[in-house]
């Protein structure tokens, strides 16, 4: 039984990730060409991997230190409910909408500036690339800038990883991220379809950045930013969290020189210095503005 059983967990460390990113990929395909409304749709294949990914972590867990509590996913929750889906919509309304509506009133259009002429899967790659370089910048300046640093240590509080804290941002982090890797592309008329692809990808992808389950990815960490790349970046450690910046690849690291994977150990304590540092979801919104809260030197 014991054989069978790490055979399984062999099995799943190996195929869980190209499956579920697969599978989520595909089904959303097939939904767009359903009669209902294709922004729903979308959620489809989202909210199906998470279940998988939920699955996944209560049979074959990473660490089994790492599972969270009733008030850490409470927690967690509101973030992802506020953060992750509120405040996206919120602001698309209020930056995009008013923006493209700005932009045509002064007959300026920046359609031509988009690949528009190649395959829908061409301009998600495409997209992959160019929004993760404007992120890969954004997340690096945010950890070596004091200012951004502070609003973005939010995210890096957590003492464990497991999916649902992928959403634990603070409101003004995300109001950034938004300006870097959707604005511009929603701005240059990026097509709904190409959207709706980028965003399933990169939920699931960043669902498994964070999740707790025992996965190799093996030559994909060369490409993918993953879950064994993710937990360096959220080490306890400075040396070690001022690595892997990608948001959903990993090639831009590899080119700047800030890929991080080491082979003969695993990464000890995540979270910040301070242990002190209070991880609910109303006081995160107070302590980007508290001093002396950030991670110390390590």
């Amino acid at each position: 039984m014991k054989t069978f059983n790490t055979r399984i967990t062999t099995i799943v460390s190996w195929t869980a990730y190209p499956a579920v990113i697969t599978l989520g990929l595909v089904l959303h395909q097939l939904l767009l060409n359903t009669p209902y409304p294709s922004k729903i749709m979308t959620y489809v294949p989202v909210i199906l991997g998470a279940a998988i990914i939920t699955f996944l972590e209560s049979y074959f867990p990473y660490r089994k230190e790492w599972t969270p509590q009733i008030s850490d996913v409470g927690n967690d929750l509101t973030f992802m409910v506020f953060i992750q889906i509120v405040l996206p919509k919120l602001l698309s309304f209020l930056f995009a909408s008013t923006l493209l509506s700005y932009l045509k009133a002064k007959g300026i259009i920046l359609k031509g500036f988009w690949a528009h002429q190649f395959p829908a899967f061409v301009q998600v790659i495409i997209m992959l690339l160019l929004a993760d370089l404007l992120r890969y910048w954004l997340h690096r300046l945010s950890h070596e800038w004091g200012p951004l640093w502070s609003l973005h240590a939010v995210h890096h509080s957590p003492h464990k990883l497991y999916w649902v804290n992928v959403g634990r941002f603070h409101p003004l982090d995300k109001g950034l991220q938004f300006l870097f890797d959707a604005l511009p592309f929603i701005i240059v008329g990026v097509s709904e379809k190409v959207l709706s692809i980028y965003f399933v990808f990169y939920a699931l992808n960043g669902f498994f950045q964070h999740c707790n389950i025992n996965l190799k990815l093996g030559f994909l960490n060369y490409l993918i930013s993953g879950p064994e790349l993710h937990r360096w970046h959220h080490s306890i450690l400075i040396r070690e969290s001022n690595k892997n910046y990608g948001n959903n690849l990993i090639v831009w690291d590899l080119l700047f020189g800030t890929w991080l994977l080491p082979k003969e150990r695993a990464v000890d304590g995540l979270g910040l210095k301070n242990r002190k540092y209070p991880l609910d979801f109303a006081s995160q919104i107070r302590t980007p503005f508290i001093k002396g809260l950030d991670k110390l030197e390590g």
